[in-house]
């Protein structure tokens, strides 16, 4: 509409205007037109159709004979090969063949040193030693300092800090002193308090025990003879208890002897109160000293602690005399590292000149060398391998330049004429329908021109296999370590057609 539109203005002057009615005659034009294209499309839609459409055919079934068949895949194996080698130890210079081509009895296969040159091995082995030695030679690592600057740079830091440390303890040499005479006072005091502590701990111990023979006298007080007065007493009442018993089993006296026994027992019994008493009060002011003793070690410890932290052990500062020598100790270090620095850099220096000469003087040997090499490799001359059976090359097993030894393969050619031998493992079941000499069909036989026919029928020697193995001979146009697939009929049946409409 609209392209129509600007003709339509292209074919009038700017002056003139399209009608209505003209507008309504243009649009009943285009609906027209595309009703027409419409209704031709329509007409023609099943001859398009049918012309992208794929064509086909049938048939009509009919019975007849079927064949069952396995079908199964192998490995082409030739039945006889024949191993290139050569005699003695031979370099390989070039080499003629190639994987898979079919070659003829005398065909040049390698060529070959004639002749193993012990001379030029010896001379390419003496070229080899000296280019490593020149190797090694410039992977010498360059002369680096950092180990000694850092060295340097340590050593004056910490001369800066042994006269920071000798200006310090010039000024609290003063402090030092007062802390000395107080830490020698504390350990003076420890010693008495530690004395005092084990006294006291074997006074509570002789309480306990009864025993006072290891205690202090002036720590247990009266308890030694207010404890024999309790043993002498309850002593006298168990002889008063023993002689009333004795009077009254004897017909004596037995009420007074029973009232001597009362009055010894009641003299036994205060004496003991009496002992209990003193003991309980003695060893609870005792235990009350112990544990003030033991607060004041604590204390006197965490002093001498704190002290020994700070200025050492033993009662020593680090005194002005100590930081001084400190300082005179670590100017020397770092004199005598600088010191040996220059020495190190002037051996150095000399040790770099030599290699450089001994380098250039080993690029030297190194291109005689090499001369003489070349002149030996162009003097010797070569030999050819040939081939001495017809077939097709199989594998080739070096490479140019390669050592070739005696009797190791450097090809193999598999003999055509001798055939090839395909084995496919089955399941058992199925080969009770399969017989030896049947022709397998080769699916994947291109040329047409490749015949397989069952040998032998044998068992799998794998472990645990239930199959059994296929060998198969095959001639015609096929090439060892390819895989064909193999069809192999196993009988014939005859089947009927049922048509279903």
């Amino acid at each position: 509409m609209n392209n129509e539109n600007k003709e339509i203005n292209i074919n009038t002057t700017s002056e003139e205007k399209v009608s209505p009615q003209r507008k309504r005659e243009i649009i009943k034009t285009l609906l027209i037109i595309f009703l027409a294209a419409l209704l031709v499309l329509t007409f023609f839609s099943n001859t398009i159709m049918n012309r992208s459409l794929a064509e086909i055919s049938t048939e009509t079934a009919v019975s007849g004979k079927l064949t069952e068949r396995v079908r199964g895949s192998g490995l082409v194996e030739s039945n006889q090969a024949y191993e290139v080698s050569v005699e003695g130890t031979k370099t390989i210079k070039t080499i003629e063949i190639k994987t898979g081509q079919e070659v003829k009895k005398g065909d040049v296969l390698f060529t070959v040193s004639a002749v193993e040159n012990e001379t030029l091995e010896l001379e390419e082995k003496t070229l080899a030693d000296l280019e490593l030695e020149y190797q090694k030679a410039l992977l010498t690592e360059p002369t680096d300092y950092t180990q000694e600057d850092q060295a340097i740079r340590n050593a004056r830091e910490d001369l800066n800090r042994a006269i920071a440390e000798r200006n310090a303890a010039a000024v609290n040499e003063s402090n030092a002193a007062a802390a000395r005479d107080d830490y020698n006072s504390d350990k003076r005091a420890l010693a008495d308090k530690t004395d005092l502590q084990s006294k006291l701990r074997s006074a509570v111990s002789a309480i306990d025990s009864d025993d006072y023979s290891e205690a202090s006298p002036e720590l247990i007080g009266s308890l030694p003879s207010l404890f024999n007065s309790w043993m002498n007493a309850a002593e006298e009442s168990t002889k008063a208890d023993e002689e009333a018993k004795n009077a009254e089993e004897n017909g004596g006296d037995a009420e007074s002897a029973k009232a001597a026994a009362d009055e010894k027992r009641n003299a036994a019994d205060n004496a003991k109160n009496e002992y209990e008493n003193e003991k309980n009060r003695i060893r609870n002011d005792l235990m009350g000293q112990l544990g003030s003793v033991e607060s004041e070690i604590g204390d006197i410890n965490f002093r001498i602690s704190d002290y020994e932290s700070q200025f050492g052990g033993s009662g020593s500062t680090s005194s002005y005399e100590t930081a001084d020598a400190d300082v005179i100790a670590k100017q020397r270090t770092l004199e005598d590292l600088i010191t040996t620095y220059n020495k190190t850099k002037r051996t150095n220096d000399l040790t770099n000149q030599k290699a450089a000469l001994d380098l250039e003087a080993q690029q030297k040997a190194i291109e005689k060398q090499r001369k003489k090499v070349e002149k030996l490799k162009k003097d010797s001359s070569d030999d050819k391998i040939k081939s001495k059976y017809s077939g097709v090359v199989s594998a080739i097993n070096v490479k140019p330049d390669e050592k070739a030894m005696e009797g190791t393969p450097i090809a193999v050619i598999d003999i055509v004429d001798e055939g090839f031998t395909v084995k496919i493992p089955v399941e058992a079941e199925k080969t009770k329908k399969i017989k030896k000499g049947c022709n397998a069909e080769v699916v994947n036989n291109w040329g047409g021109d490749i015949e397989a026919v069952l040998t032998e029928i044998k068992n799998d020697t794998v472990s645990g296999s239930k199959n059994r193995i296929l060998v198969f001979s095959v001639k015609g146009d096929v090439e060892s370590g390819t895989n064909i697939d193999l069809s192999i009929p196993c009988g014939s049946g005859q089947y009927r057609c049922f048509c279903l409409f």
